[in-house]
């Protein structure tokens, strides 16, 4: 086992000078932004203010579920606010086999990446594979977590597993007008946090910024784009999910164009790196799914109300390699599926329709499997609990064309026409939550805070039910 014990924070790189320089924070971020910092120097930087520690938080669950842990008090800071600084080792109470080889301490990097061998104050992130870095990076960027409002770095440690989370992390210099929320877990394989047969999650919130403006960033993108993956630094053993520098949501796999760091929104991605080898698994990436996904049935006039629709992501790790996958479901003529292929990554948009499907328990299976040596095959079984709401079958065509919701999607303002003084309504999540605080009665609706994702708008007028109406918040 290897133990990295870390005496002293800050040892940075500056190019003007062959010794190591001790400068002050200010003095150090003035070299980052004139472009002078390179990694031939060490710069021990010296804080010259004492910021607040904030905890801005809120990494809440939602009814549209997600795997984002909330923080509490049992998370600790894994270092100050601060600017590409990192943490001091911090000992593990398991074993973490990265490739082969295991560890029992890490270093928590603020850069969106932890460490076994050094830390890393690298701004600028590079493709994997790199000879030059030993990392997990659920998301290597500029993190700045200096700003006022903006989040910080924590960790909690669980016997067999550890926790981190960068919540609601700006970027460089101290920008807080965009913020992105992602974790990493790591275990031995024991911890239930991480799915059996995987030691390794990423997990993603609202991602809404890619590049620090030292990277050649503007207003948090492009320049330098944000690297995903693993990378052990033998030119072997890695993997890359992706490369990200723009909005949107597109993606094409994890070597072809880089990509828009919506796609990231939500999604949950795990894998397994005990043991050493060339032949990494698929990657099954899915966004919003929970262990099970409850769908509606009960409407016999529209049936666009009886189905969920949720996409899948399966990717290949290794360049150039093929995938085969077969999706299967109990009830066979319930599933239907899109398939795009891109290169090592292919999506699947999936919809489930319970129109006439009994209520209970069904399983949509997925098997994807590589043509590396050897081969290597992933599970994913996903269950959906068919639930029936008698109130869908309450709808008629009269109703349906008195009430009119628009702009939809949308990402804030609904507006609801042809609804009465008395008319109260309901925004439920897809497990059946209600997301409002309180029924409410209002023509328009500001759904501006909540996730991106599916929900259904629910009219009621004098306690029978009027409408549903799927919504889509973008």
């Amino acid at each position: 086992m290897r133990t990295l014990l870390l005496g002293i924070i800050g040892l940075f790189t500056f190019a003007a000078a062959s010794q190591t320089l001790k400068v002050d924070s200010k003095e150090y971020e003035s070299l980052k932004t004139q472009g002078l910092l390179t990694n031939q120097t060490l710069v021990n930087v010296v804080s010259s203010n004492n910021p607040a520690i904030h905890f801005s938080g809120q990494s809440e669950k939602t009814g549209i579920c997600d795997c984002l842990l909330q923080l509490d008090s049992t998370f600790l800071l894994a270092m100050l606010p601060n600017d590409d600084l990192f943490s001091n080792a911090i000992v593990l109470p398991f074993s973490f086999n990265f490739y082969g080889t295991t560890y029992d301490s890490v270093i928590i990097n603020n850069n969106g990446n932890i460490s076994f061998t050094n830390p890393y104050n690298n701004f600028t992130a590079f493709a994997f594979p790199n000879p030059s870095f030993n990392m997990i990076a659920p998301f290597w960027a500029d993190v700045d977590t200096r700003s006022t409002n903006g989040g910080n770095v924590w960790y909690r440690l669980n016997p067999h597993s550890l926790v981190i989370v960068w919540d609601h992390v700006g970027y460089f210099s101290m920008m807080e007008d965009k913020l992105n929320t992602f974790q990493l877990i790591i275990s031995d394989g024991q911890d239930t946090l991480v799915p059996a047969g995987n030691n390794v999650s990423f997990c993603y919130g609202d991602m809404q910024w890619t590049t620090g403006s030292a990277s050649g960033g503007i207003n948090g993108f492009s320049g330098s784009p944000a690297t995903v993956g693993v990378n052990i630094g033998n030119g072997l053993d890695y993997f890359q999910v992706g490369q990200f520098d723009t909005l949107g949501t597109a993606f094409d796999g994890p070597y072809n164009t880089v990509d828009q760091v919506d796609f990231l929104d939500n999604q949950e991605i795990y894998f397994n790196l005990a043991g050493s080898t060339t032949n990494i698994p698929p990657l099954v990436m899915s966004s919003l799914i929970c262990d099970t996904i409850d769908v509606y049935t009960g409407d016999t006039l529209h049936k666009s109300l009886n189905a969920v629709d949720f996409s899948l992501g399966v990717s290949t790790p290794e360049i150039g390699q093929l995938l085969t996958t077969t999706i299967q479901c109990s009830l066979p003529s319930a599933l239907s599926y899109i398939e795009t292929p891109n290169g090592e990554f292919t999506k699947y948009d999936v919809t489930f329709d319970a129109t006439n499907v009994p209520t209970g328990i069904c399983t949509i299976e997925m098997d994807v499997t590589d043509n590396g040596v050897p081969a290597q095959t992933v599970h994913k079984t996903i269950p959906v609990r068919v639930l029936y709401d008698a109130n869908l079958s309450g709808l008629s065509p009269f109703t349906e064309e008195k009430l009119s919701v628009y702009p939809n999607p949308t990402s804030s303002i609904l507006n609801i026409d042809g609804m009465l003084t008395t008319d109260k309504i309901q925004l439920l999540d897809l497990q059946g939550k209600n997301v409002l605080l309180k029924n409410q009665q209002s023509k328009s609706l500001d759904i501006s805070g909540l996730e991106k994702g599916v929900y259904l708008l629910r009219v009621t007028r004098e306690g029978k039910h009027v409408q549903t109406i799927k919504i889509l918040k973008d």
